[in-house]
């Protein structure tokens, strides 16, 4: 079988509660309603987006912590989770995650140990979409690394929209030092409501900021109970509610980065 061109993209801010967990979970199961077949890769410690796929960590499940440490003392065969959904598999998190970073300051190449680990599935997924934790951390670091491009969840709030400019610089700092080709391909508006003037002024400053305006998606995630309620249930909500707006945003989401690969 001929293999495929993967898309390694990371879902980052360095602001945590901006809908990167759920932007991951979502988008995923979104892409492989579009006969895409998918791998995410839990890199935040919490584990949230193992979760939210409806898999329990446990200490006898092998995660990306044996995947990346210990001179990866699990293969990412042996990593590797089936969701309960066609065409979408996991490498989940486990809370020992947060001790990595001080287990691999030492390390030899500590910068490439995610990239080196999942060589030997690229061409083999139509995308690979990894969680990172909501810090600059050498885990976000291996993400970046790894990654060809970066989503930017953007929660329509001065707080958030005030972190874009820290999380651009670390990206041009990674591009500069580890990974040339590392791109930001879209910055997606999380967690909107029109119905308020700050979610409207941030939305403007998206759309008119010189740094940012080319960049924001068409698509627009909407303030939605159903998705928290999903994450909840273990199920994305593409397949827990389909008629609600969270799934039809995060359809509309998949449909656009789809569209994008082809322009």
């Amino acid at each position: 079988m001929a293999k495929k061109k993967t898309r390694a993209i990371a879902v980052a801010n360095e602001k945590g509660g901006v809908g990167k967990t759920v932007t991951v979970i979502n988008l995923a199961a979104a892409l492989t309603l579009a006969n895409q077949s998918v791998l995410v890769v839990d890199m935040d410690p919490q584990a949230n987006a193992t979760r939210g796929l409806g898999i329990v960590p446990d200490d006898d499940l092998p995660s990306v912590y044996d995947l990346i440490m210990n001179n990866g003392r699990k293969s990412v065969a042996e990593t590797l989770v089936a969701t309960p959904w066609d065409g979408l598999d996991l490498i989940p998190s486990h809370v020992d995650l947060s001790g990595a970073e001080v287990e691999l300051v030492e390390a030899e190449g500590r910068e490439n140990r995610l990239k080196d680990a999942l060589a030997p599935v690229v061409g083999h997924y139509d995308y690979i979409l990894m969680d990172t934790p909501p810090s600059l951390s050498l885990l976000t670091v291996n993400v970046f690394s790894f990654a060809s491009e970066v989503l930017v969840p953007c929660q329509t709030h001065p707080y958030a929209f005030g972190a874009l400019a820290e999380l651009f610089d670390t990206i041009d700092a990674v591009r500069e030092e580890i990974n040339p080709g590392l791109i930001v391909s879209g910055i997606i508006p999380t967690l909107v409501d029109l119905r308020t003037r700050v979610a409207n002024a941030v939305m403007d400053q998206l759309k008119t900021d010189e740094r940012y305006r080319d960049l924001v998606f068409e698509t627009a995630i909407r303030n939605n109970t159903t998705i928290a309620e999903s994450a909840e249930a273990g199920k994305p909500v593409v397949f827990y509610r389909r008629s609600s707006y969270g799934a039809i945003d995060y359809n509309a989401l998949a449909d656009e980065v789809l569209r994008r690969a082809k322009a």
